[in-house]
């Protein structure tokens, strides 16, 4: 077969571009025979019948293809070591395989939790509020100095209709109250509240109203960046002074003012009482509604933490300066899933007589949880919180009562345990039991009664005497649920008759269905008998039930069974009985990591109609009670979690209360079911120092996800902090620790809070590092999709060595200084990192020209040996020499920008979690840019500067430099500590992950110069 025409017959090959002197088409070894020699014992041998010539390489700037044929002779893995280090790709292998089905099976359960959080929860049974005429806000003038320094706020008044025309000379006579809006919320937040407490005031003719004022913060993001916190919080104060103005002069002319906010607005009005000229009394009652209290939900910012550390540092200091204040938390419940109701419950130790908190799901006549918005809309919660206000308000000022009893007796009332009687302050003693009604004396154990279209009143009585020995408790219930009084106590009255009684009715408590009342015989030694008094009823249908029974005759205990029982295991209890209530006790279910899913199926004897049954999951020691209503017979699923863990001086147990049918059958099965971002940075960061490890060992850089399975391992960093954990329980340790100003190690701080246990690190560690798994791969195949639209739309340059700093570069450093101290940080941030990104696409695309020139003489190199076989070459040894001499700089210099690129792309995941981090503080920017074009206070400004000169000098290195410093093995060792210092201190402070990746690609750059 005769050579091709592009080849020369004695061997000789295209001129390399190191040597411009020859021609391309024509060149010819001419070097002196002793030089030669020289450069062939220099090099290492080439494999036997391996020997190639390479394509010319285009010039700078200019791309070409490889060529279709080339005059190539060599084995097929004549360059095996470069194509594998260009080719490498997670998955390959049995153990990469394993590492990825392992991190894919991490990343498949924190998506089954995510879906658990946002899908698998309640369906919303919260009515809507409906407005009945158009609803306006008049805007109140504020004065020009307070409208000066806060430009982006305002105030308004809520009203409708005739109200609100009556309301626009702002002669007020009403009660005020305002509404603070949280998170981006709105200031029209406030029409559920205004519209349901106008249509309570035109019920009592006005004789009482509310007028509601709502702060317009600008829809600000105070829950990501805390840096306007404290501006709100004074804009508030001078909010209330304003509103007290309007009322100057009035008959009754109110000197507080009432409270409501919604998210962050609670916390704004909890702040108040930091301020050093705020009035304490200028605040009489305080609801907040789904208020993170406790701490914030992303902590991204020092301002954010250290806001919050005032405020709840002062409410426990002067907890006894504020029994004045009365405060009233609601909880959304589950479906809340921004603020979960751990975080809304005031903190413990501020937790006086005049608080409050509980859980949308356990107030009563709403029994519903709600989501983060719904709540403010909510016509049951909003209804009890209307009602609230009307029986706050005394009749002598017309404004709400100075007296903290009375109030916390209201928010119980409505809050916590209503009894289905309309609120009374002192209820009488004894009642009058009068009426040509019929006694009827019931001796049985067991009565039910139903009532329709009945013209005659009825008096059952029950003698005690005659149960006191056989029973310990009386429970009957009645589902007439009006607001009369139906059960009552005689004392010592031997007769059939009772013409005095007190009024048991207030121990009765009200359900979906119906009302109930337990009483222990023991604590009414004085009761002689219990009369249930049934009223004429016309077009009326209900029951009454009472029943005597033994505690320990309807109690059952469930043990829970612990936590690596994986659903697997479960356990079954049958109440077959004709009683009307059980107690289901859930044994060692206290920690807010256990969840539980209970069915209930209940079958009847019978087939007739029956009332439905209600099952409430009581948890004593937190007011968060869940209420499920089922039809009978029926299946149903109970989700059993907890909000707040158990305090450790209490010792009670949570139940499951059975309101049932008689003569049902009912089988309950119980499962055993199912700060991230600091995680997933420190699986990145560890892998990051792998990848320099490697490189000094080996001088090749790994892949990112192959090191990831390498060296991110949980037992590097967890023993190191659970040993600092333990050893804090030690006075002489904690000592030692605080001499040297270091912080508390976050864990402990969990665990006190009973948000924390032993595997939660474990888990989350493995969840971190599932995920950074993936978002390793993600990168990797964005970058491929990039620099495939860019090889299509544009010519890849050669690769080339980048000057670390240039005049040019430094201007472009000093300009996102200036930006970054003039704006804000977070925007010169994302800048250098878009151009950091184009950086990267970019060597990718040059990498894979590079890839594709060499796949290209890869695929002809059997032909071009078959054609090369037939001619005759002289002096093979020699040729064999300069073909490596030729082809070795180039080689080696895509082998050290794929070395690059690795290192790149682990550098450019770290920087995304970065910009994330700050990400909140430039969309505030954005949104405030009309009003200031300096963030101020911006959390990220001195990290933002530091960051733009690492990443100017970074985007310009390359991994050959790296091998040639000093100080590579101390850059690759310091991340591990980085680490644990990041989930020692970076847990509960997310703000605090930049510093520490900054820290490490610091010491990346001086790497790079030393």
């Amino acid at each position: 077969m005769a050579a091709p025409a592009s080849c020369r017959p004695e061997g000789a090959c295209r001129s390399p571009p190191d040597l411009p002197a020859m021609a391309p088409a024509t060149w010819r070894p001419s070097l002196p025979q002793p030089r030669l020699a020289n450069m062939a014992a220099a090099l290492p041998p080439l494999p036997a019948a391996a020997r190639w010539c390479r394509p010319p390489r285009p010039a700078p700037g200019r791309w070409r293809r490889p060529p279709r044929r080339a005059c190539v002779r060599r084995e097929a893995a004549g360059d095996g070591r470069l194509r594998a280090a260009l080719r490498s790709a997670p998955g390959r292998g049995g153990g990469a395989m394993v590492a990825a089905l392992f991190c894919g099976a991490l990343a498949a359960l924190v998506l089954l939790g995510v879906r658990d959080v946002l899908f698998l929860y309640e369906e919303n049974r919260c009515s809507m509020t409906y407005m009945y005429e158009y609803p306006e806000y008049l805007k109140i003038k504020l004065p020009k100095k307070i409208a000066r320094r806060y430009p982006a706020y305002e105030l308004y008044l809520y009203g409708e209709g005739n109200y609100a025309e009556e309301n626009k000379n702002l002669l007020l006579t009403g009660i005020p109250v305002l509404f603070l809006p949280g998170n981006a919320g709105s200031y029209k937040q406030v029409r559920s509240l205004g519209s349901i407490a106008l249509r309570k005031a035109e019920d009592v003719d006005f004789k009482y109203h509310f007028n509601f004022f709502s702060v317009n913060f600008n829809e600000e993001l105070v829950a990501l960046y805390g840096g306007s916190l404290q501006r709100q919080t004074k804009f508030v104060h001078e909010c209330i002074k304003v509103i007290l103005k309007l009322y100057r002069g009035r008959e009754f002319a109110p000197t507080s003012v009432a409270i409501v906010g919604h998210s962050m607005g609670g916390l704004i009005a909890r702040a108040l009482l930091t301020l050093k000229n705020f009035k304490p009394e200028l605040i009489n009652l305080l609801i907040t509604q789904a208020t993170p209290h406790v701490a914030p939900v992303m902590p991204l910012d020092k301002y954010l933490t250290d806001f919050y550390t005032a405020v709840n540092n002062h409410w426990i200091l002067k907890a006894q300066d504020l029994r004045n204040l009365t405060t009233l938390s609601v909880a959304g419940g589950f479906r809340d899933y921004q603020v979960r109701s751990g975080l809304a419950f005031l903190p413990r130790s501020s937790q006086h007589d005049s608080a409050l908190s509980v859980v949308s799901s356990a107030v009563p006549r709403a029994w519903a949880s709600t989501d983060h918005l719904s709540i403010v809309w909510c016509k049951e919660l909003i209804l009890a919180t209307i009602r609230a206000f009307f029986d706050l308000i005394d009749e002598n000022t017309r404004q709400i009562t100075e007296d903290p009893k009375k109030r916390m007796s209201v928010l119980n009332h409505h809050f916590v345990r209503h009894p289905a009687k309309i609120f009374e302050e002192n209820p009488e003693a004894f009642t009058e039991l009068t009426g040509a009604f019929m006694w009827i004396t019931v001796k049985a154990s067991k009565w039910t009664y139903s009532v329709y279209n009945d013209s005659d009143g009825k008096y059952f009585t029950f003698p005690l005497a005659s149960h006191r020995k056989s029973y310990s408790h009386v429970y009957c219930e009645n589902s007439m649920l009006d607001t009369s009084s139906w059960i009552f106590g005689c004392m010592n009255n031997n007769s059939s008759m009772c013409l005095e009684a007190t009024d048991l009715s207030w121990r009765a408590e009200l359900l979906p269905t119906t009302k109930v009342v337990i009483l222990k015989l023991q604590d009414y030694p004085s009761l002689s008998h219990i009369v249930i008094q049934v009223p004429p009823t016309v077009g009326n249908k209900y029951t009454l039930g009472c029943e005597f029974f033994k505690e320990g005759s309807r109690t059952v205990q469930l043990p829970v069974t612990h936590l690596f029982s994986f659903g697997l295991s479960s356990s079954k209890i049958l109440l077959n009985s004709t009683g009307l209530l059980y107690n289901v006790q859930l044994q060692h279910f206290n920690q807010i990591y256990q969840a539980f899913k209970i069915y209930i199926e209940s079958h009847c004897q019978s087939f007739e109609e029956r009332k439905p049954s209600v099952y409430r999951l009581h948890i004593p020691w937190s007011h968060e009670d869940s209420v499920t209503v089922a039809k009978v017979p029926s299946s149903t699923e109970i989700s059993a979690k907890l909000h707040i863990a158990q305090p450790k001086n209490d010792s009670r147990v949570p139940e499951l209360n059975i309101y049932s049918s008689s003569d049902c059958q009912y089988e309950i099965i119980r499962f055993h079911g199912g700060a991230l971002p600091v995680y997933i940075v420190s699986n990145i960061l560890l892998t990051y120092g792998g990848q320099l490890s490697t490189l000094i060992s080996t001088g090749q850089c790994s892949d990112f996800s192959l090191e990831l399975v390498r060296t991110a391992k949980p037992y590097k960093v967890e023993p190191l902090i659970s040993i600092v954990v333990f050893l804090q329980g030690f006075n002489w340790f904690r000592e030692i620790w605080e001499s040297l100003s270091l912080p508390e190690v976050e864990a402990a701080v969990l665990s006190s809070q009973d948000a924390w246990f032993p595997l939660v690190s474990l888990i989350l560690f493995l969840f971190g590092t599932g995920i950074a798994y993936w978002s390793g791969v993600f990168f990797s195949t964005s970058l491929r999709l990039f620099s495939s639209l860019w090889l299509t739309l544009m010519r890849p340059t050669v690769l080339q060595k980048d000057k670390l700093i240039t005049p040019r570069r430094l201007c472009g450093v000093l300009s996102l200084a200036v930006l970054s101290w003039t704006t804000c940080g977070a925007v010169a941030v994302f800048i250098i990192y878009l151009q950091y990104l184009f950086k990267v696409i970019k060597l990718h695309v040059n990498v894979r020209a590079e890839q594709n020139m060499l796949t290209g003489d890869s695929d002809h190199s059997k032909e071009t040996s078959q054609n090369s076989r037939i001619h005759t070459v002289k002096n093979q040894s020699l040729m064999d020499s300069i073909s490596e001499a030729t082809q070795s700089l180039p080689n080696s210099t895509t082998a050290e920008a794929v070395n690059s690129l690795k290192i790149h792309i682990t550098i450019l995941n770290l920087l995304t979690w970065i910009v994330l981090l700050n990400l909140p503080s430039l969309i505030y920017w954005l949104k405030n840019l009309r009003y200031n074009v300096r963030l101020d206070p911006d959390p990220c400004r001195s990290t933002a500067i530091i960051i733009i000169c690492i990443l100017e000098i970074l985007m310009n290195s390359s991994a050959l430099e790296l091998k040639s410093s000093k100080l590579l093995k101390i850059a690759a060792k310091v991340p591990l500590p980085l680490s644990v210092a990041m989930l020692a201190f970076g847990r509960m402070h997310l703000y605090k992950v930049p510093h520490f990746v900054t820290f490490s690609l610091l010491l990346h750059v001086l790497c790079c110069i030393v």
